[in-house]
This record gives C-alpha cells, sequence and structure tokens, in this order.
C-alpha cells in the first residue's frame, strides 16, 4: 500500500466518524513562541486543547507535517529516526473519549476495508492505574491479557497543562527484526522488533502550578500515529527509509554519486541522511524558512550542511542537494503542493546555501590548521573538545574529519571534551523547550462562556448593545464601579478584535449615567469580541442597554492602511518575485509595517517602482470589493492566503479590481482612492531571507513629506542654495573636499620627508646594527608609514622604530632592512612588545609592522624598550 493511500484511509475513516479534515499547519508555529517548529500533530491545534478557541467540530483528524530534530545523531543510523516526518492524529475536543477512540483504532487497524493488520500481531500498553483502558482493552475489543503491556511510562505529561495516561499500540515485526535474548525485547522495549505505530492520549488531568493533578472540566483525546511506519509495515520493507516515501529520494542520489544504495553500510548512512533532511529543508524553506545563524534558520543550514557532508562521503564534490527537490515534490506533492508550487525558490534558496557552504569548509579547514599549528606550539598533542566542538556548530565540521585532519598531523581531539560541550548544548535546548512547552490551563468564565455575540463593525461604527457579560479579576460579576478595569462582551459590537495584522479599534461604551472608554478588543474562545473597558464615570451593569462607538477618526486611517499592504503586496511580488510571500504585518491607524520573504537586498530603484505602483492603484481609483466565497471559489479566482492563517470553508473574499485579491478579514476602504498617498518611510532586512518595509498613508504621508521638504529648505539654508541647487552644491563640496585632501596627503608626504632628513642624525648602533628610535609627529597610521617609507630609503641596511601620539592613542611603525631580516630580526615580533608597553597590541610581517596603543604617555617608554629587543633579536 502506497504511502499515499494509507494518508487517505486514515483522513477518510475518521472523516467516516464525523471528524473534519484539518489541512496540514505550516511547519512554523502561528502565534506560538513556546514552540520552535510544529513537532506534532496537535501542536497547531493547541488553541483548541487550551480552551482559548473552540472548534466549530470537536471531532478532528489531519496528517500533520512536523520536524524534530533532538536525535539527530540517530538519523539514517536507526531504521526510524526523522527530522521530518508526518503525523497522522485523531482528536477530540471534550466529545468522545476512551472507549470510542480505543474501539476506532482497532477497526481501523484491523479491518480488511482500511489497514488489515493481522489482529494477533497487535500488542498494546496501559498505564498500570487506568483499568478503564485496560478493560477496554481486554473485554471490549477481545486482546488477550499477554498481548497487554503495563508500564509507568505511559503518562504523557509536558508540565504546567493538560496531562492524563496514553495506551500504545505497537505491530510484531517477527523474530527477525529482533534478539530473543535482548532484555529490552518487548513492547515498550528499546527494540527494532516492536514497532510502534498509535499512540492514543487521554488528556483528562490539569498539572497544577503545585505539582498536584485535578480532572479536567473537559476530557480530550490526542492521538499520534507514524505514517512512515505505517509505510515500512505494510509496503514489507526492512526501514522507513526503504518505504516509497524515501526511496525515490535516495534512487536519485545513487544516480547524482554513481553509487549504488546498499553496497556499503556506511554509505547508505549517508544516503539515508541526505534523504531525510532534503525533505526537511525544501518543506521548511517552501514554509518561508530561509538559512540563518539563529532560530529555525539555523536549524535548516545545520540540517542542509549536515547532507552536504554525508555528500561528500558519496564523493560528491560540488551542490547537489538542488537537484533533488523535484523528486521530493514528486513524492509529496500530491498532498502537499507548496513544495512543487514553489519548487523555483526552493531550489534557489538550497543552490546558494550549498553554495556558500563548500566556500565555508574552505574557511573550516584553514581554522583547524591554526588549531592544530597552536596546540602544536604549545606543546599539547591534543585538540580540545570546546575547539572541536566550535568546529562543529560553526563550520559544520563533523567530529570524525576533525579527528581525521588531526591524526595526519599527529594530533588526537578530545572526544569527551567534545561530547560534553555537544550535551550541554542538548541541556540548554532541552531547558528552553521545558520552559515553554506548558499548556494553558483550561477553564475560566470565557471558556465556559457560549452565548454569541455579532460583528457589525465592517458597516457600522455606531450602534446600540446589550452588555452579555463583565469579567473583573477572572470572575463573572454583575456590575462594576466607576476606576474599575474589566472585560466586557457585548450582543453586538461595531469593535473590531485584534486579529490578521489590524490593531483592535478603541471607542467608548456610553449610556445617560455611564462614560466607558474601550482600550482594546480581543477575541473569546467561542469568538466573541471581548472589549477591555475602563469604567470612567457610573456604573457598567450586565443586561444594561449602552451605545458603543467606534473612534472614527482611527477607523478611516487604519482601513487606508490596511487596503495598502494589500496593494504592497501585491506590488512586491510584481517587482521582485512570486517568491515574496508575507511573513508579519502590523496595521495601525498612523503607518503600516509589512514583513516579507526575499534573498538578498531591494535596490533603490526597486523600492522606487513598488512604491509608484501602489499609488498608481491609488490614483486609479478602484473600487474594493468584499464578498464571502467558498474556500475553493476563492483558490480557483486566485486569492492569496497569507502564510500560518487557518481558513474556514466559506471565506472573505478582499479583491482590488483585477490588481489583488486576498483572504482577508479585516476592515478596507471602499476605494482606493480615499488611500490618498502611499509613502515608503524604511526598509531593512530583519532577520535572514526576511526584510521590513514601513510606509504611512493619506494624512501621515502628507505630513512625512512636509517633513521631509522642511529637512531639505534647512539643508539649502545652510548651503546658502535654493532647492533645487542643493545637489549641484553638494557635489560641489565634495569635489572641493577631495582636492583639500590631495593636497593635504601631498603637504604631509613633504613635511614626512623632511622630518625624515633631519632624523638621519639621530640614527645609532646597537649589537652592531644601525637603528633608529623616534617619536614624531603624524596624525594618522598612513602619514606614520610614509615616514617610515622615508627613512627606510635613506637608511637602507637599518632597523627604524617610529611613535607617534594622535587623539590621546599612540601608533607604532617597526622597518627591518632586508639583510637584516635574514639575519634573524622580526619587525612582527618586535613591535607586539613594544605595543604591549603602551597597552596595545599589533602585529606584521619580518620587515614591516605596524601596532596601537591606549596609554599615549607610555609613548617614550615603549622606545626605550627597542634596545633591549634589539639586543635579545642580535643573541647579544
Amino acid at each position: 500500500m502506497k504511502a499515499s493511500e494509507i494518508r487517505a484511509k486514515w483522513l477518510a475513516f475518521f472523516e467516516s466518524k464525523g471528524h473534519h479534515v484539518e489541512p496540514s499547519a505550516s511547519l512554523v508555529p502561528h502565534n506560538d513562541p513556546s514552540l520552535l517548529w510544529i513537532n506534532a500533530g496537535m501542536a497547531p491545534l493547541k488553541p483548541y486543547f487550551d480552551g482559548r478557541v473552540k472548534p466549530d467540530n470537536p471531532r478532528i483528524a489531519n496528517s500533520q507535517k512536523c520536524i524534530r530534530t533532538n536525535d539527530i545523531e540517530n538519523v539514517g543510523k536507526t531504521r526510524r529516526h526523522h527530522t521530518f516526518f508526518e503525523m497522522l492524529g485523531n482528536f477530540s475536543i471534550g466529545d468522545y473519549f476512551k472507549e470510542e477512540v480505543i474501539t476506532w483504532a482497532w477497526e481501523f487497524l484491523t479491518s480488511k476495508e482500511w489497514i488489515g493488520f493481522d489482529p494477533s500481531l497487535l500488542y498494546v500498553t496501559v498505564h498500570p492505574d487506568d483499568e478503564e483502558a485496560y478493560r477496554l482493552w481486554n473485554e471490549k475489543i477481545g486482546v488477550p491479557a499477554d498481548h497487554i503491556v503495563k508500564t509507568e511510562d505511559n503518562f504523557w505529561d509536558i508540565g504546567e497543562g493538560p496531562c492524563g495516561p496514553c495506551t500504545e499500540i505497537f505491530y510484531d515485526r517477527g523474530e527477525s527484526y529482533g534478539d530473543p535474548n535482548d532484555p529490552e525485547n518487548y513492547p515498550s522495549g528499546e527494540n527494532e522488533r516492536y514497532l510502534e505505530v498509535w499512540n492514543l492520549v487521554f488528556s483528562q488531568y490539569n498539572h497544577n502550578k503545585d505539582g498536584s493533578y485535578t480532572p479536567l472540566p473537559n476530557k480530550n483525546i490526542d492521538t499520534g500515529a507514524g505514517l512512515e511506519r505505517f509505510a515500512s509495515i505494510l509496503q514489507n520493507v526492512e526501514s522507513n527509509f526503504d518505504t516509497d516515501l524515501f526511496m525515490p529520494i535516495i534512487e536519485e542520489t545513487s544516480r547524482i554519486a554513481g553509487i549504488p544504495y546498499k553496497s556499503n553500510p556506511e554509505l547508505d548512512v549517508a544516503f539515508k541522511v541526505i534523504a531525510d533532511h532534503v525533505r526537511t529543508v525544501a518543506f521548511a524553506v517552501g514554509d518561508g524558512v530561509l538559512p540563518s545563524n539563529e532560530g529555525r534558520g539555523y536549524v535548516i543550514r545545520r540540517l542542509l550542511r549536515r547532507a552536504v557532508r554525508y555528500g561528500k562521503m558519496l564523493g560528491v564534490e560540488r551542490p547537489f542537494m538542488v537537484e533533488l527537490v523535484k523528486t521530493v515534490g514528486d513524492v509529496m506533492g500530491v498532498y502537499y503542493p507548496e513544495v512543487v508550487e514553489k519548487r523555483e525558490f526552493i531550489e534557489k534558496v538550497i543552490k546558494n546555501e550549498e553554495e556558500r557552504f563548500h566556500e565555508t569548509l574552505t574557511d573550516g579547514l584553514a581554522i583547524l590548521s591554526e588549531m592544530a599549528a597552536a596546540a602544536k606550539k604549545e606543546g599539547r598533542s591534543q585538540i580540545s573538545g570546546p575547539e572541536a566542538f566550535k568546529l562543529y556548530d560553526t563550520y559544520g565540521f563533523p567530529f570524525d574529519l576533525t579527528e581525521d585532519y588531526a591524526s595526519e598531523h599527529g594530533l588526537t581531539v578530545d572526544r569527551e571534551g567534545f561530547d560534553a560541550s555537544m550535551q550541554e548544548q542538548r541541556d540548554r535546548a532541552r531547558a528552553a523547550r521545558q520552559e515553554s512547552e506548558s499548556m494553558k490551563v483550561q477553564g475560566g468564565p470565557l471558556a465556559e462562556f457560549t452565548t454569541k455575540s455579532e460583528f457589525v463593525g465592517y458597516n457600522e461604527l455606531v450602534t446600540n448593545a446589550n452588555v452579555l457579560a463583565i469579567i473583573l479579576d477572572d470572575e463573572l460579576v454583575e456590575e462594576a464601579a466607576a476606576g474599575a478595569t474589566v472585560q466586557v462582551i457585548l450582543d453586538r459590537t461595531p469593535f473590531y478584535a485584534e486579529s490578521g495584522g489590524q490593531v483592535s479599534d478603541n471607542g467608548t461604551l456610553t449610556a445617560s449615567d455611564l462614560k466607558t472608554v474601550v482600550t482594546g478588543v480581543k477575541k473569546a474562545p467561542h469568538g466573541q469580541h471581548v472589549h477591555m473597558v475602563k469604567v470612567e464615570a457610573g456604573t457598567l451593569r450586565s443586561g444594561s442597554t449602552l451605545e458603543a462607538t467606534v473612534d472614527r477618526s482611527e477607523r478611516e486611517e487604519l482601513i487606508k492602511n490596511h487596503t495598502a499592504t494589500h496593494l504592497l503586496h501585491r506590488a512586491l511580488k510584481d517587482v521582485l518575485g512570486e517568491h515574496v510571500n508575507q511573513a508579519g504585518s502590523l496595521v495601525e491607524s498612523e503607518r503600516l509595517r509589512f514583513d516579507f520573504t526575499q534573498l538578498g537586498s531591494i535596490q533603490p530603484e526597486e523600492l522606487a517602482e513598488i512604491e509608484r505602483r501602489v499609488n498608481e492603484q491609488i490614483w486609479k481609483g478602484t473600487p474594493v470589493v468584499i464578498e464571502q466565497k467558498s474556500i475553493d471559489d476563492a483558490k480557483a479566482m486566485g486569492a492569496m492566503a497569507l502564510f500560518g492563517e487557518k481558513y474556514g470553508d466559506v471565506v472573505r473574499v478582499v479583491q482590488v479590481g483585477r490588481y489583488s485579491i486576498e483572504l482577508c478579514g479585516g476592515c478596507h476602504v471602499s476605494n482606493t482612492s480615499e488611500i490618498g498617498l502611499f509613502k515608503l518611510i524604511s526598509e531593512s532586512g530583519i532577520g535572514s531571507g526576511v526584510r521590513r518595509i514601513e510606509a504611512v498613508t493619506g494624512r501621515h504621508a502628507y505630513e512625512y513629506m512636509e517633513q521631509q521638504l522642511d529637512v531639505l529648505k534647512q539643508a539649502a539654508g545652510l548651503l546658502k542654495s535654493n532647492i533645487n541647487d542643493v545637489p549641484k552644491r553638494v557635489e560641489a563640496m565634495f569635489a572641493r573636499e577631495k582636492e583639500l585632501a590631495r593636497e593635504n596627503e601631498s603637504l604631509n608626504a613633504k613635511l614626512s620627508s623632511i622630518e625624515a632628513g633631519q632624523l638621519t642624525d639621530q640614527i645609532r648602533t646597537i649589537a652592531g646594527v644601525s637603528v633608529l628610535t623616534a617619536a614624531v609627529n603624524a596624525n594618522s597610521m598612513d602619514a606614520l608609514r610614509t615616514t617610515a617609507d622615508e627613512l627606510k630609503s635613506k637608511l637602507p641596511s637599518a632597523i627604524v622604530v617610529l611613535g607617534a601620539v594622535h587623539e590621546d592613542k599612540v601608533n607604532f611603525v617597526v622597518s627591518v632592512a632586508p639583510e637584516l631580516v635574514k639575519q634573524g630580526f622580526h619587525a612582527g615580533k618586535m613591535i607586539k612588545e613594544i605595543a604591549a608597553v603602551a597597552g596595545g597590541g599589533g602585529g606584521g610581517r619580518p620587515d614591516m609592522a605596524q601596532a596601537g596603543g591606549k596609554n599615549a604617555d607610555k609613548l617614550q617608554d615603549a622606545l626605550a624598550l627597542v634596545e633591549q629587543l634589539v639586543s635579545s633579536q642580535a643573541g647579544v
């Protein structure tokens, strides 16, 4: 059975059980700073589990792409470790529980219509205290007692938040996969025979801050099954890597390398690592992650470089990962079209990174060479552990490559120290994960409040409304007096709740004896708009009627900026390329901020063209049409879906003529002419492959341009010119500055020559060598070197040491004649010790060296050391 068939059967089975099939979320967590990657099927569903959002259907199923890198060293060496994998899941948010999920799991696994496993080859594990799960397996399903294992490990708990026992299902692959004498050779043991295929988690407790456990008000089901493992069993192959998910990639790698797969066990590891890592990198780049030196980008860079190193083991010395992207798309594109649609961009990113790494390898070898030389100089026979780890972590050097190089130079490498450094990094990563992975506690008045509230703010900015609920200090109250800050839910509201980058509205809630200020609005778990309200006068009462009024001026400015972001998004794609995708935005009344994916910088002329295109759409006065459409119809229209957002079956389509079509729930102008003017105020890089544009519109754009004009007027005044002539006057000033600089250099050269002529009288003999030391006037290192060169020409067989004070610091130059270099005199070594006297350092060649020092008052002391240094190098 093909992997694509297994995935399709999973989704079809749970759809038949009333589940909503949730499409795979992006690998980049959306609005979840606690996760680096989506690492499990339930990760994108956390808002449902912790009660922040209530799903339309409490039964959910998915096939979720995931990344985990905590066991990266095992990838390719075991049958089933991966960095990228697909987790099949079914979930219940307060709906069905143990009996249903266990019954369905058995049906799916053993029914001929679905997977058709032999029941006698299935084993299950349960927590010792979970008698209900044991009874269901044994009495209802009929799993014999000798196929049920009780183990304390069967409890899912990641800290504060929902947790509970779990039951795991294992498939017996047969005696050929395990050693019968191995004490771990049993279901849930560390072995290859009993393969875990499905984990059913029963979230029935809350792990409290004090470490205690209490029953959850809503019990949930969270399950996960590995698609790759299912495929290995159903395709009857030795490992996950031998399935149709990996073999096409391995076969293409084999063709590139000219080496057959399964001809050498060590090389087979390389094939597997490359196949795994190229899937991870391709999918991550497709979801907007670009290689960098931090965060997700660092993970991708590390994986790609690791794959390139294994490519070298196969004899591939050129960029080759880029050639595997098409194969990844061929295998995975059936369910994940993004790796096909974004193939050109993914290939470009991977190719650039591969080429860069080949250069980095050369740099790494140079660093390793320096480390080896330093070790020998210090009398060490070993490269230290931290040094080897730096090479591994910074330059992508595997330990064995460092070890091989060291061996060639008669050195060893401290393996224990390397392992200790590696463990320190793992501990830091694990601590960071544990600190941030706990979920919020369920419950609270907002989680339980289900009365519907209507948003009317697309068309109304003032409306009468009834107060449905008042929440003070996380408790429902009947009223709130002046001075209180509370959360309020209305039966209808014109206030937009913060979402999609657009900030919430501000305004007031008023009645005859009541005055309040609305300072922000967010969405409750059941979708109602929750108003943050400060009661300024009177008493706010539940059930009362009041007037809800949005600050009209702020809203009118805000909608100009929001529609402008849509125009900007399209203009960026038109000018820079379709690879540009939104990576974040902020829409306020004063300005807009737009983050987007882009490799490399943007040229000034490109920015000018982007700005011109946006303004062109504004000047055209195009109507902005907003319609509700089915998601399929919207996609057929070519509507852009924003990165990381989730959409229902019916979506809101915002269309600006034929120029821009996006799915958006925000507020917009009715005609582009209302925006008035669009002006870019800044463009910058905010991370590897992500850039940011800030802009203003309407009144704020006019004010910005007026400020710029004022600056230009001030410049014209200082230049005693009119505005139009400012560029010419500035050019003339630059030309005059260059001319003066040339004159200054010429005069300094003449002064240096004169001073050099006067200094030749001060030459003396030390240890039989002609030596000149002097403190001179030189306002830069260049000027000091010029004087030294003059003296060098006048004293061709001498050592010249000069020092000069400039701005409370001191510069030094040492020149040694060629014939004296042959005798063992070394300018670089000499200047290092001279500069040290003045609190500085430097170095250089044997014939010429320069240095600087912090303590200008030590100049004479430093020059006094020359006699001793010359005598020492002369061997006197």
